[in-house]
């Protein structure tokens, strides 16, 4: 038992080595070393080890990096080392001020270097490693202390769990080791969280930034993982070492950061002279706007650590580093017309429609409104000269109106008392900023819903796009997500541009929509507040439709992660009669509206039997085979090991056969599987 138990062991370290290895190829270098699968394939075999052996399970595995269970508040801590903000600059004069007020402070300074790296526009953690582990991760704060958000840090795949120690080869590895960084959200990233959170009608987040800061202060990890945030670090501090011995420069120390495992921002530059720093700063101004990130600046800092310790601090700033930021972008341009767009919820959103302008690399022609407080806010009316900028550079939004330039003609702008689509009243519930359409049979309502339906994240139903929805509407096609599942290849085809090869592909694929997991099939439904995630999360509560749709409000609201507002509208959606039947509908025609198999005596002949799947089966695929199994109440699992019952063998089988030989495993051909099935 021994022999085997330091067997697992070896193995454990050795995956995890492989896996911390091929992650820093992945996420720092941008540049993989093994496939996705094999990954894949390490991992499975790693968290297999840890279940059969959960004394082996450590807090810097590759496994953990999302918890189990959700906080239930985050702590305040205190920093090991203040977070200092940065001294502002807002063009080169005042960066030339800058230069001559810290070399009033170092007069026989001449030569010096300057570290210039792009300004992250994200969130500031600090990170702390305890010989060579990540034990704490929190927010910057106000500098002197911040929230410890450990658990939500540990999801970040650019953040090593544990540090590379080989980079220690000439020192002993430091007992702490404390890290500054910025995180961030990719762009692309980023619109897909608010084409979610469009979809689910919640309000969008205002940029990259209050999206980042929103996920890491989510309670629940699962949800932090989902939302793929990243990281770039750029300070290290020794605490109780002479940096001289790791370090002796600002440069120095973002190498040494980048071989720990961490990812530098690859567009940093060191600069031996002013001239330098200002055509990097120059270069940057319009080139940051083809980056996957937001950065409104440059951080300019001196490169010596000897020098940055004899200048030291004011009382808010380091002396030796300032942030030049850029001007944010913005133009003005006038108000042609003012529309109102009718969503999928109902949602009455004003759209002002502008001469178009040049911004950000891009040219703007329309920007929302919001709601109506939104445009008496502002007092904008048609006829106006507006300021208009991107949110984010990334959303444009209407800034301010240049009242002086207004027509006398103009009039104030009233939001319709009816929907614009369906001519029918509109109305606005006490304490909503929002006038909605209350039609369930409006035009722009049932597009909206079918577009929903048919998107990535729902029931993916490819070839399916916005103008093909339209048509459909249009024609009186189609009355509600039900009857996509009665269209035939002769109704496809009486469409425009539509050929007989296209329509059987979309028949094809609405066929197999029936298949998506009833989470998909719950955020598809279209629900108002609930977006993929809380879909999710309230299947994993309740596992088919009936149970979700007897619910109480306050069994919805107990979820941890699901508010009042989104219980409510739940609870809700399922006591509206059209709604009732619109899943009896979808059910009928066989969509999944259950999320685990109820066992009954015919279907309990694999009941507490563990299966791995290996090779290529003569018939079968292997989620077919899977589901078959999980259907009979077996389980399947990635890794054989001395839990495995029986290993089902197709053609071309790998060490998975060999390792189920040495174990005295039983082999079943599909054949054999099928036998057992019937």
């Amino acid at each position: 038992m021994e022999s085997l138990t330091l067997k697992v062991k070896q193995r454990v370290q050795e995956l995890r080595q492989l896996l911390q290895q091929a992650s820093y190829a992945y996420y720092v270098l941008d540049s993989p070393i093994i496939e996705d699968t094999v990954y894949d394939r390490l991992y499975r075999e790693l968290q297999q080890l840890e279940t059969d052996y959960p004394e082996i399970v450590t807090s810097d595995s590759p496994t953990q990096r999302v918890g189990e269970k959700p906080a239930t508040q985050f702590t305040t801590v205190r920093h090991n080392i203040p977070l200092y903000s940065l001294e502002n600059a807002f063009n080169l004069d005042e960066l030339q001020a800058w230069e001559r007020r810290w070399r009033r402070q170092a007069p026989n300074i001449d030569a010096v270097e300057y570290v210039c790296e792009l300004k992250i526009d994200g969130n500031a953690l600090a990170l702390t490693y305890e010989n060579g582990v990540l034990v704490r991760g929190t927010t910057r704060g106000d500098g002197v202390t911040g929230e410890d958000i450990t658990q939500n840090v540990r999801t970040i795949r650019s953040i090593p769990l544990r540090l590379n120690v080989e980079t220690f080869h000439e020192t002993s590895l430091p007992e702490r080791v404390e890290v500054r960084g910025e995180t961030f959200l990719p762009l692309e990233v980023f619109k897909q969280i608010n084409s979610q959170r469009l979809a689910s009608g919640e309000q969008l987040f205002a940029n990259p930034r209050n999206a980042a800061a929103g996920t890491l202060r989510q309670l629940d990890s699962r949800i932090v993982a989902r939302r793929q945030l990243d990281f770039f670090a750029y300070t290290l501090h020794i605490p109780g070492l002479d940096d001289a011995s790791i370090a002796n420069t600002q440069w120095e120390a973002l190498e040494l950061l980048q071989k720990m495992g961490f990812r530098v921002n690859p567009n940093k530059r060191l600069c031996a002279t002013y001239a330098e720093v200002a055509e990097y700063y120059q270069h940057w101004d319009t080139e940051r706007l083809n980056l996957d990130y937001m950065t409104d600046g440059v951080v300019v800092k001196l490169n010596s650590f000897k020098l940055q310790e004899d200048l030291g601090f004011t009382q808010k700033f380091p002396r030796w580093a300032i942030a030049l930021k850029y001007a944010a972008e913005e133009a003005p341009t006038r108000v042609e017309n003012i529309a109102v767009n009718v969503g999928r919820t109902g949602a009455l959103t004003p759209l002002a429609e502008m001469r178009p302008v040049q911004l950000a690399g891009t040219t703007v022609s329309r920007a929302t409104l919001h709601n109506s407080d939104r445009i008496a806010q502002l007092d904008i009316r048609i006829g106006d000269t507006v300021i208009v900028r991107k949110a984010g550079e990334i959303i444009p939004e209407v800034l301010r109106v240049l009242k002086e330039l207004r027509p006398d003609d103009t009039k104030p702008f009233v939001m319709p008392t009816h929907c614009p689509v369906c001519n029918q009243p509109v109305v606005r519930e006490m304490g909503e900023a929002v006038t909605r359409c209350v039609n369930a049979s409006c035009a722009a309502i049932l597009k909206g819903a079918i577009e929903h339906w048919v998107s990535r994240d729902a029931l993916d139903i490819r070839g399916m796009g916005e103008k093909l929805v339209h048509q459909l509407v249009e024609k009186g096609v189609v009355h509600s997500v039900a009857d996509l599942y009665d269209l035939t290849e002769d109704k496809f085809c009486e469409l425009e541009r539509m050929g007989k090869k296209s329509a059987e592909k979309l028949v094809n694929a609405i066929a197999s929509s029936k298949n998506q997991p009833w989470s998909r099939v719950l955020y598809g439904l279209g629900i108002r507040h609930v977006g993929s995630v809380n879909a999710q999360l309230l299947t994993e509560k309740f596992p088919s439709v009936e149970k979700l749709a007897q619910a109480r409000q306050s069994d919805i609201e107990g979820i941890y992660g699901i508010g009042a507002e989104i219980a409510q509208s739940v609870y809700q959606w399922f006591h509206i009669a059209a709604n009732q039947t619109l899943i009896e509908r979808l059910q009928a025609v066989g969509l999944q509206f259950v999320g685990e198999v109820t066992l009954t005596s015919d279907n309990q002949k694999f009941v507490g039997k563990t299966f791995v799947i290996t090779g290529t089966l003569p018939t079968l695929k292997r989620d077919e085979a899977k589901a078959l199994i999980q259907k009979n109440g077996g389980k399947v699992t990635e890794s054989v090991s001395k839990k495995t019952d029986y290993l089902v063998v197709g053609e071309d089988a790998g060490s998975k056969l060999e390792k189920a030989q040495s174990l005295g495993i039983t082999q079943l051909s599909e054949a054999d599987l099928l036998k057992l099935v019937e």
